[in-house]
């Protein structure tokens, strides 16, 4: 009787510490999210004197402006950052996130056609405001900022975005530049030159138009690319993708790059959640995933967190890389898509992460810039980190969700 009362007591004690830890991270991931939608200004700023502009109706002809904020420019990690917003809104029934998203793509679309019609070209395109919405010069001009325009649609039925999706499908599916397997590529910085970031860039918005066509040919493409891309970037010896492939070479370049790396994870995940229960090719995607998931916990270190350079432990350590292993992990794990014994890799990361790489007040350290693709070690060594870098922001988030999952489901049942 009395080792019943004991074994009773032990479980409420466990239950309570689970809930307390649900609630915990609940309150972080709040944060994090309250903070970005607090920040976010829907105006233009000029690039000379600093006044702003709420409108582009008033903007002189002669001012050059840029945006308020990085949080409203249209880029792909915009594009991931709305992502996440609408699954954090979803999880939490939390409209002001949904919100965030929808504001963002109409801010996109109102605003457009004034900065389309100055454009000179004297500049790169994406170097001018909205530059990347008229264009589709690569990837990652149109892939994710087109998933969440997709994601909003699904509420906010405008025919604007519907055309903005329909004419990317087209373009990806038809105008790409491609290998003759069939697998995207970019045509720098060496011919047909194929980029670990790009699965991101291409299968999210794939998936998504197939889920809301109903056509199989986007789910097929998506697929491809996935089995395609490891073809040619999974390194055996080291268990890990390698930055990018150049098909003229044929051969590597020199780097197993942190956050490529989480942009494989990331675009399965997404492709797994969307993709039709009986594609035939499915487990094999989930077999895909399982490999690079064992891959890279390999290389977590003691503090739960991974590098810069994955199997340089002498990088630094990178929080958008551990934000997307974090969320790949226990994205699979919530999912049954791997076994539940995974969790302790995506628990260990986010306590790494709290420690390590989140503020007090919601704010993210250590997120690795942009990053091109060089054949030297010290150019990945030496990328600059910045505070709240949109890279980091989006894969937190969803970092947060997918641990919330876990301390809700898998956890709580042990």
């Amino acid at each position: 009787m009395r080792k019943s009362i004991v074994v009773c007591l032990l479980l409420c004690v466990a239950g309570h510490i689970r809930a307390q830890n649900a609630s915990h991270t609940e309150a972080v991931v709040r944060k994090i999210a309250d903070r970005i939608v607090s920040n976010a200004q829907y105006t233009f700023v000029s690039e000379t004197d600093g006044k702003v502009y709420a409108s582009t109706k008033d903007i002189p002809k002669n001012v050059e402006v840029k945006f308020a904020s990085p949080l409203q420019e249209w880029h792909y990690s915009n594009g991931v950052l709305n992502l996440a917003m609408v699954n954090l809104g979803r999880y939490l029934h939390e409209q002001k996130y949904l919100d965030y998203a929808a504001k963002h793509v109409a801010f996109g679309f109102e605003n457009y056609a004034f900065f389309q019609k100055r454009f000179k070209h004297d500049r790169p395109h994406h170097r001018y405001p909205f530059g990347q919405l008229w264009t589709m010069d690569e990837l990652d001009d149109f892939g994710a900022m087109g998933a969440s325009v997709l994601e909003v649609y699904q509420t906010v039925k405008k025919p604007e975005y519907k055309a903005y999706v329909e004419k990317a499908g087209n373009h990806i599916l038809n105008e790409r530049l491609r290998m003759q397997d069939g697998t995207l590529v970019r045509a720098f910085p060496h011919e047909n030159t194929l980029w670990a970031d790009d699965l991101y860039m291409s299968v999210p918005f794939l998936v998504r138009m197939g889920k809301e066509t109903g056509d199989t040919k986007y789910f097929d493409d998506a697929v491809k690319q996935v089995l395609n891309f490891s073809k040619y970037l999974w390194d055996e010896e080291h268990e890990l993708n390698w930055h990018c492939y150049y098909t003229d070479l044929e051969r590597n370049g020199v780097a197993h790059w942190g956050r490529c790396n989480g942009w494989i994870m990331l675009a399965q995940v997404h492709l797994l959640d969307n993709l039709p229960p009986d594609h035939p090719q499915r487990q094999a995607i989930i077999d895909n995933l399982e490999r690079q998931i064992v891959g890279v916990a390999r290389y977590q270190n003691g503090n739960g967190v991974w590098h810069q350079v994955l199997d340089r432990p002498d990088s630094y350590e990178e929080s958008s890389a551990t934000a997307m292993f974090v969320y790949g992990v226990a994205a699979a794990v919530n999912r049954g898509w791997i076994h539940p014994s995974y969790a302790t890799i995506a628990v260990e990361g986010w306590k790494g992460l709290e420690k390590l790489m989140i503020t007090d007040d919601g704010q993210m350290k250590a997120i690795c810039v942009g990053t091109g693709i060089r054949d030297d070690m010290p150019f990945y060594y030496n990328r600059p980190t910045s505070m709240n870098e949109k890279h980091g922001l989006g894969p937190l988030l969803d970092a947060g969700v997918e641990i919330l999952k876990l301390e809700r489901g898998v956890l709580a049942k042990k």
